[in-house]
């Protein structure tokens, strides 16, 4: 089976990133983290990964691929509890990439749809086997067209890794308040940074995409204030980096740590939970 072509500054580039982190974490902290899908994908790309292999080597990135990891494990988390009390429910996978959250977490009844850019969906069609409950939706997030194919009567959890950051404050807004309406007893899982971390990012990824000011796009400093915006959602949030795991593990040390605590409590790292009455 032959590679598939990942170009250079395309939406399909800002897959490999987050996949090349779960790679890279799971091979160096396999005690913390483990995803036996990562490698595999990585291997069957046609892509330039001498850059992402030499920041390998530094302290900051190894960090870089702990936030990542730490990020699917969180939601891993939250998704597993909601499927304690609705062990049907669908997992929704917003801005999917090449994520494989889904199959993760799959109880052996639940239901699991995958969305995300016709081009992304393209690709994971060619790299990722569905499992029989699972299937895939090529749409803009912003189409809300998609959610028409979302069956939420046996619950509904959505969630997205990574993906609001590229979302204008309002952009988010809608889509949470639609989701609300059109799915009581369901809730979505996300994560979010405050305004200093997305200035950050600028200087990275959102750059590559032509995004050069946070104005007005998705960031979050206070997430019980700044979501505050219907009386029939319910709002929780924890530490991305520490709030769900203390992260003592072989090969995990202080620096490790420490700056997980800065990225939770300074750069406002946060996982988010919103549940719709």
């Amino acid at each position: 089976m032959g590679k598939i072509k990942i170009k250079k500054n395309t939406v399909q580039e800002t897959l490999i990133v987050p996949l090349y982190g779960r790679k890279m974490c799971s091979e160096k902290f396999p005690e913390l983290y483990t995803d036996i899908f990562a490698k595999n994908l990585c291997d069957r790309l046609d892509y330039d990964f001498s850059e992402l292999e030499k920041k390998n080597r530094s302290f900051l990135y190894e960090f870089g691929s702990l936030e990542a990891a730490m990020r699917q494990l969180d939601i891993m988390w939250e998704i597993k509890e909601y499927l304690k009390m609705h062990p049907k429910a669908a997992i929704v996978n917003l801005g999917c990439g090449l994520d494989e959250t889904g199959k993760a977490c799959d109880n052996g009844s639940c239901k699991i749809v995958n969305v995300d850019f016709p081009d992304v969906i393209e690709v994971r069609n060619q790299l990722i086997s569905n499992y029989e409950r699972e299937r895939n939706i090529a749409s803009d997030l912003k189409d809300y067209s998609w959610m028409k194919e979302i069956d939420g009567s046996n619950g509904v959890i959505f969630f997205a890794a990574g993906v609001f950051h590229y979302f204008k404050r309002d952009e988010v807004k809608d889509l949470v308040l639609e989701l609300s309406k059109r799915y009581a007893g369901g809730c979505l899982v996300f994560d979010s940074v405050g305004k200093l971390g997305l200035k950050l990012m600028i200087s990275k990824t959102l750059k590559n995409m032509g995004i050069k000011d946070v104005e007005g796009l998705f960031y979050i400093n206070n997430p019980k204030k700044d979501l505050s915006w219907s009386s029939k959602i319910k709002v929780g949030s924890k530490g991305y980096m520490l709030g769900y795991c203390d992260m003592k593990k072989p090969g995990i040390g202080f620096s490790h740590r420490l700056l997980a605590r800065i990225g939770d409590n300074m750069i406002k790292m946060s996982i988010n939970k919103m549940e719709f009455a």
